[in-house]
Order: C-alpha cells, then sequence, then structure tokens
C-alpha cells in the first residue's frame, strides 16, 4: 500500500527522472519533483501527465545541486528520496574530476537534507560504470554488486569516476553518519527504452545518430543494456522493499555488443533504413579517435567483455527484466513517432 506516500524525485526532468516519475504516479504515490528552474515546470508536467493519471499528485520545486538553497522545502512532507540527479555532459570533461565535485558534493547535499528532514529511505541513481572499471576478473567471470571500479584505473573516464566516487561517498556517509535512513543504490547499465519527448539522454541520442546515418558501421563495444521503465520500477522497488535496505542493485537485462543491437531495431523497425548494421576494425576506429574525440574517449572500450549477472536483482526484488533488444527498438520507434529522425 502507497497510503498517498509523498516522493521527492530529483532531477525530474531528466530520461530517467521523468520515467520514475510515472511509475510512481501509477502506483498511486504523490511526487515532488526538482528543477532547476520553475520555468520548465509546465513542459514536464505536460509531458508526465501524456503517461500516468495526476490527479492533483505532482507537483516541484525549485533546487539545484550546487546550493544548498531550497532542499528543505523541497523535502519537507515526503517519506522516501528517489536522487536521480547527477552531471552527465554530451562531451567528456578533459579534466578527469570535472564530474567529481558536483557529482560528488550533490550527492552529500541531497542526503545530508535527507537525514534532517527524516526521510525513511533514499535510493541513489548510480551506474554500472562504478562497477565495471577494476582489474579483469579471473575466467571472465561476470560483474556483480560486489564489485567497485578503481577510481584510478587507467582507462577511467571523467564521468564513470564521478559516479564511483559519488556512490562511495554516499555509503560513506551512512556508515559514519548513521542516519535515521535507509539506503538502497541502482546501477543502471546503458539506458535505452522509449523516449517521452525531445529532452534526450546520451545514450538515446546514440541510437538516434545511428538511425539518422551519421555512422556507416558502429565500434566494437560491448556494454550493459537495460530499458528505462525497468530502471524506473526498480527505483520503486528498492524504495520499498525491506530486502533492498543497505543494497547496490545492478540494473540491467544483459550485455551485448552493439552491432547487435544495431541489427535487431535494424530487423524490427521498417523505417530505420539507414541503421548501420556493421562493425568498424578497431584499428579503424583508434585512427579517426585521433581526430574525432567522441571515437578517441570509447577506444579504451574497443573489444572489452562487460558480462553481468543480475541475480541479486531478481532473487532480492523478484525483478523480471525486459530484453536487450526490446529496450533498443523501444528507442528507436519513440525516436521515429515523436518524428526525431
Amino acid at each position: 500500500m502507497t497510503d498517498g506516500a509523498q516522493v521527492l524525485v530529483t532531477g525530474i526532468s531528466g530520461f530517467i527522472g521523468k520515467q520514475c516519475a510515472i511509475a510512481l504516479l501509477k502506483q498511486g504515490y504523490r511526487v515532488r519533483g526538482t528543477i532547476r528552474s520553475l520555468k520548465h515546470a509546465d513542459e514536464v508536467r505536460e509531458t508526465l501527465s501524456k503517461h500516468a493519471a495526476i490527479d492533483g499528485r505532482l507537483e516541484f520545486a525549485e533546487a539545484d545541486l550546487t546550493s544548498d538553497k531550497g532542499w528543505d522545502a523541497a523535502l519537507q512532507g515526503c517519506r522516501y528520496v528517489l536522487h536521480v540527479a547527477s552531471p552527465f555532459p554530451m562531451t567528456q570533461p578533459k579534466d578527469l574530476d570535472g564530474l567529481v565535485g558536483p557529482a560528488r558534493d550533490g550527492t552529500l547535499r541531497v542526503l545530508k537534507a535527507a537525514a534532517k528532514a527524516g526521510i525513511a529511505r533514499t535510493v541513489l541513481t548510480s551506474s554500472t560504470v562504478s562497477i565495471m572499471y577494476r582489474a579483469p576478473k579471473p575466467g571472465g567471470a561476470p560483474l556483480t554488486e560486489e564489485d567497485w571500479s578503481d577510481p584510478d584505473h587507467p582507462g577511467i573516464r571523467p564521468y564513470a569516476r564521478s559516479k564511483t566516487l559519488a556512490e562511495r561517498a554516499a555509503w560513506d556517509f551512512i556508515k559514519t553518519e548513521k542516519p535515521n535512513m535507509e539506503l538502497a543504490t541502482v546501477n543502471p547499465g546503458f539506458v535505452l527504452g522509449p523516449a517521452l519527448d525531445g529532452d534526450l539522454s546520451t545514450s538515446i541520442e546514440v541510437i538516434k545518430m545511428m538511425l539518422q546515418g551519421k555512422y556507416p558501421a558502429v565500434p566494437r563495444l560491448h556494454f550493459p543494456i537495460i530499458d528505462v521503465r525497468d530502471v524506473a520500477d526498480m527505483h520503486v522497488a528498492a524504495m520499498t522493499n525491506p530486502n533492498a535496505a543497505g543494497q547496490r542493485f545492478l540494473c540491467a537485462e544483459s550485455s551485448q555488443w552493439l552491432v547487435k543491437t544495431a541489427r535487431a531495431i535494424r530487423a524490427a523497425v521498417p523505417e530505420a533504413t539507414k541503421m548501420p548494421t556493421r562493425e568498424l576494425p578497431n584499428i579503424i576506429v583508434r585512427l579517426i579517435g585521433l581526430f574525432d574525440p567522441r571515437l578517441g574517449a570509447i577506444t579504451p572500450e574497443l573489444g572489452k567483455l562487460r558480462p553481468i549477472d543480475n541475480a541479486k536483482s531478481v532473487k532480492l526484488l523478484g525483478f523480471k527484466f525486459r530484453t536487450a533488444n526490446d529496450a533498443a527498438i523501444a528507442a528507436a520507434r519513440s525516436l521515429i513517432d515523436l518524428k526525431l529522425v
């Protein structure tokens, strides 16, 4: 029973934040979402109203991760927090620590304010990038929630470093401060699934560019994939399931090569005539990467297997995932239906 409990969703205007709000509204919760400026509230409300009955259960609060202002008011009357907001640039900053301060400080700001407000449980949106940048596991064993990225790993990028250190800081806060508040984290992989409007995530932008024929072939990349609707549902499950307190949850259905994802879209979506179905040789990607920083940033990932084990989510939460291919197809279909390609 939700008993109409109020939930604060930080970053409600984002790709994951919107879906979290929809999942909560469908289950009867009252939702308060933080945005950096209330001038965007109406457009977010309009998008959400197309996918869930609002019935006076949605409101907004102005708050920014870089400032203490507004958080006490935003948290007033809430029972739970889904802390989804985090810096995610369209291009990687050159400074390895460029995102660490905003991500870590913002996370701690929200946790401290939540503890002060008497929040029962906070669910933090982390990422599989805080799991997978580590020494190879013996025998190619899959990644699990027990694994942590090494923030000084030679192949780690600014975003992954920031997510790793922000999540570490969150768990350290719970351990050292011992607030009367529980914490759980959800660690999504490459998040696909349907876009709701033109405000696209980095992952959906990749699918958009592939649909537009921007790439004649795709790099040899292997990564965990998850549908954004499953990400949202797992946040809600981690928020309420008694077994979830103090736990990390690797949120991905499976890992697969990017070319397999592209071929699945091409086969299922008739309009996807420009979707590439071949792989670029690694040497070509590395050569182009010397001149194109976007490709240069991914060259350390070429050919690396990233197998995952999601048994914990299935066992503790009883979770059932949409397939990786279904998530990719839904992403492509939504972009076409929204006339964004």
